[in-house]
């Protein structure tokens, strides 16, 4: 089940955020490009902070948009990673980790505390939006995109504080592999993706999703 899957890798965000390799590498660059570690830490602290807004949050009044529909038109995939857009982003990041590495640790256990009790008896076809507004999808399908977040910069933070990337359940990077694909299939085409997959003499130089 997705909201057990979410629960259980923003676990592993949560114990990596406290680790003390993290507080060590705080003011480095990351393994990211424009981010120091800090920023990177308060960006993988966000993808669980928005989830609590999130179930706080009215109900929206549009219908819901499907997962893929809205990577679709994500207007980060393909913007500018100098520009606005990516600027915002990390900006919203420092703002998270601006409270220092122990804090933003303790803050998120208790957002994430408060996630557990309440997460699980959401109903099941609950529709919501993010905090910045349409469109709206089914929780289950933002879960599954803030997961995908949290996989990948689980990684980048990981790499960047020196420490291993922590082991996570599969069906949870079952679900972010198979957004990936279909995202680097939409990028790239199908058959380059087969070929990275199956083919090395003849796989593409990159099948990156985005």
């Amino acid at each position: 089940m997705i909201r057990d899957s979410y629960l259980a890798v923003a676990d592993a965000a949560a114990t990596l955020l406290a680790d003390p390799a993290v507080a060590d590498a705080w003011d480095r660059p990351s393994a990211l490009p424009g981010y120091a570690v800090s920023g990177l830490a308060g960006h993988l602290a966000g993808q669980i902070n928005v989830v609590a807004k999130v179930l706080d949050g009215p109900a929206p009044d549009t219908e819901p948009i499907s997962l893929l529909d809205y990577f679709l038109q994500a207007k980060w995939i393909d913007a500018d990673h100098d520009g606005d857009v990516h600027r915002g982003i990390r900006d919203s990041g420092a703002q998270y980790a601006a409270v220092g590495p122990r804090m933003l640790a303790a803050q998120t256990a208790v957002v994430l505390d408060r996630l557990h009790q309440n997460l699980p008896g959401q109903p099941q076809q609950r529709v919501v939006q993010f905090p910045w507004g349409p469109p709206s999808l089914r929780l289950d399908d933002l879960l599954t995109n803030r997961m995908m977040e949290l996989v990948v910069h689980l990684d980048d933070l990981a790499v960047s504080a020196g420490v291993p990337t922590p082991d996570l359940p599969v069906p949870a990077t079952d679900a972010v592999i198979g957004i990936l694909s279909t995202l680097a299939a939409r990028r790239h085409g199908a058959m380059p993706v087969v070929r990275a997959l199956t083919r090395d003499e003849r796989a593409p130089a990159t099948i990156a999703a985005f």
